[in-house]
């Protein structure tokens, strides 16, 4: 059998005169769906985000910006835990290869001296803001959270930085993973801390601030770690990003030890409530992110949110470990990797965050055109289309090229298993069909054999003369 379009030579606005040839010796197939001379979807664009992974090798607690004067920055964990760095590129991607600066080393004794953790920055008010924690040189445990201020424009330039001091809360106790959002004109400041009356490790607090170091109301609790799934190894909330999208603001935050037991939870409030009152969260019932065998990513969380350079693509960036079982302390072992992946949303405007990815190529999602709300999905070996579905993971696929011009279609939540035809059935198998994609109005028909395509009927997927179009995002 040959396949002779690889849609790896056929770049979006490129296409040479072979190219469109061969397309249109493809068009003249008679399948519905009017496939039409043209490039075939880019994949990369589609997904929007990049597919290096890691993106950074041993930095915990990852922190990218949104874009500040064409600008992302990155700063994060160390395994040695002894010093704020900052990294600076005009893309995602381009964080990956950037130098890195020091900008501040911690005292060689007394306060700051000890553990430095979960550094985070913020432009506020035209200046640069890292809340980070720290602990004492005779007590690294002693962690609390302190604010240091810069007013150059560029972050990395360590003469600009200066320290702020402690963030001085209710009560003295193990503070730590300060964030700071602006909503509807006030700045507030979201963290993790031991509250001398409960018996946990850390619960989350909201307050409003007055400057970006000082507060302007007492914290508010809004969650404390409950549920089973919280309290594996230690009793953990901690680790807040926050995200305003339709109508709510969602707090993400991580839960339960730092080991392949940490996973993330989901808060959310409606965008009119009062975020200094409790009543205005309501918590997920269940983990959103959690450890995943077949991709092989541990420990997913301590997240953040950026946006991809088409402004509008939002992206998660975690980290997460590429095995299971730790000898001694989680804290002790450095490679808890900075990840990126996309984050899509639901119709109903909620998040979807699937499951941590992986390693491969650009992923895409096959809406028919006769059912542009539904989603090719497996259901175990079964293939078929489902009307908005929130299992995210289920509808997630790669185009993984082949010979002759083939690809075959791979399940991301189950990266050994690829669509699979068997006369009019369509499956997940070990061995994947190769399949030919083919440019149509509003996406791509999907080739299986000669004469044959896949075709959608009643949220079935099937193998027919008559060929569906499917679209990709």
């Amino acid at each position: 059998m040959t396949f002779a379009l690889h849609r790896r030579t056929l770049l979006r606005g490129s296409l040479g005169v072979a190219g469109a040839g061969a397309l249109g010796a493809l068009a003249a197939s008679g399948a519905e769906g009017a496939p039409q001379p043209g490039p075939l979807p880019d994949d990369a664009a589609i997904y929007g985000v990049p597919t290096i992974d890691p993106l950074i090798s041993r930095r915990a607690d990852p922190w990218i910006t949104k874009p500040v004067g064409g600008m992302y920055y990155f700063t994060g964990s160390v395994p040695e835990y002894d010093r704020l760095v900052v990294r600076g590129a005009t893309t995602i991607a381009g964080l990956a290869g950037a130098e890195e600066t020091v900008i501040w080393r911690r005292p060689t004794s007394g306060t700051m001296g000890g553990h430095i953790w979960a550094p985070e920055l913020h432009r506020i008010g035209g200046k640069w803001y890292i809340y980070f924690a720290a602990g004492d040189a005779g007590n690294v445990f002693r962690i609390r959270t302190y604010v240091m201020e810069s007013a150059l424009d560029d972050p990395r330039d360590p003469a600009g930085w200066t320290l702020k001091g402690q963030l001085v809360t209710e009560w003295d106790g193990f503070t730590l993973d300060a964030t700071s959002f602006t909503h509807r004109g006030r700045q507030y400041l979201v963290w993790a801390q031991s509250e001398p009356e409960i018996a946990v490790n850390t619960s989350l607090y909201i307050a409003e601030m007055a400057n970006p170091w000082t507060f302007r109301t007492k914290p508010t609790r809004i969650t404390t770690p409950t549920k089973s799934w919280e309290i594996i190894g230690y009793r953990v909330n901690e680790g807040p990003a926050v995200l305003i999208r339709n109508g709510k603001v969602f707090i993400t935050f991580s839960a339960s030890a730092t080991d392949a037991n940490y996973c993330m939870g989901l808060l959310s409030a409606s965008a009119n409530d009062d975020l200094l009152k409790r009543e205005s969260w309501t918590k997920h019932p269940d983990p959103i992110f959690v450890s995943n065998d077949e991709t092989s990513r541990f420990g997913p969380g301590h997240n953040s949110f950026t946006v991809a350079e088409d402004g509008e693509t939002d992206v998660l960036v975690y980290h997460a470990r590429d095995y299971k079982q730790i000898v001694g302390d989680p804290l002790n072992d450095p490679n808890r990797h900075t990840r990126v992946q996309k984050l899509y949303w639901h119709e109903d405007g909620t998040p979807l965050f699937g499951i941590p990815v992986g390693s491969g190529g650009p992923i895409v999602r096959l809406s028919p055109s006769d059912a542009p709300r539904s989603f090719v999905k497996h259901e175990g070996e079964v293939i078929r289309a489902a009307h908005a579905p929130r299992e995210l993971e289920l509808t997630q696929f790669r185009f993984v090229a082949g010979t002759d011009g083939a690809e075959t279609i791979q399940s991301v939540d189950q990266p050994t298993r690829f669509l699979v035809v068997s006369g009019t059935t369509v499956g997940l198998g070990a061995t994947g069909t190769p399949v030919t994609r083919i440019a149509a109005k509003g996406g791509v028909t999907i080739r299986v054999a000669p004469g044959r395509y896949l075709r959608h009927q009643g949220g079935q997927i099937t193998v027919a003369a008559k060929a569906t179009v499917f679209k990709l995002s």
